[in-house]
């Protein structure tokens, strides 16, 4: 009789240590967050190079669609990350005579997204609304998105790293093509930073 009333009590314990060990051991997989970190490189350098320095700004970078992909918590892909990557695509592209994030002739503020949608295989699109301008007023603003697809499962860092550089590096190339052609336009000197000497 006593082994009857002690039996459910016993499960009980057992089943909710075993439940709570499962919990734990989830949240602290390596996988649970993926922290994206993308090198986009030039296919081919500057059809027209600019001769002025160039300040990059991202402004913000969004992500939807990543909460609700099934077998991951979060995807991240940081805003440094992203400005880091541009500079150095920029830079190697050779479009302007120099890329940082401080004080330049021209400013490029460049809004990002990167949108996941599972049709399939996973497909990431990735949006660069960027305005270029100088510290006083815009001068140009280009809209563009590129896609890649990616893999149907999701099991790695690379299943997402690799098809969002892809994205990139297409919307990059768009984007810096565009400048290139629109090169007139920035090619009138005007003071960094309101000095006028």
């Amino acid at each position: 009789m006593r082994w009857t009333y002690r039996f459910p009590t016993l499960t009980r314990l057992l089943l909710g240590g075993w439940l709570g060990l499962l919990l734990l051991s989830l949240t602290a997989l390596p996988g649970c967050v993926r922290r994206i970190e993308v090198h986009p490189i030039p296919s081919h350098p500057a059809s027209s190079a600019i001769p002025r320095s160039l300040q990059v700004a991202i402004s913000s970078l969004t992500i939807q669609g990543a909460d609700h992909m099934p077998g991951i918590t979060l995807l991240e892909w940081r805003t440094s990350d992203l400005s880091r990557a541009t500079m150095e695509y920029v830079r190697n592209r050779g479009t302007f005579a120099s890329v940082s994030e401080g004080s330049a002739d021209l400013v490029m503020t460049v809004t990002a997204r990167l949108a996941m949608i599972a049709r399939g295989p996973y497909v990431y699109h990735v949006r660069l609304q960027t305005n270029m301008g100088t510290t006083t007023g815009s001068i140009k603003t280009y809209d563009v998105e590129r896609s890649a697809t990616g893999s149907s499962v999701r099991w790695v860092t690379a299943s997402d790293r690799d098809p969002i550089e892809a994205a990139l590096q297409l919307a990059l190339e768009d984007l810096l093509t565009s400048i290139e052609s629109d090169r007139s336009l920035y090619l009138v000197k005007e003071p960094v930073g309101g000095d006028k000497s």
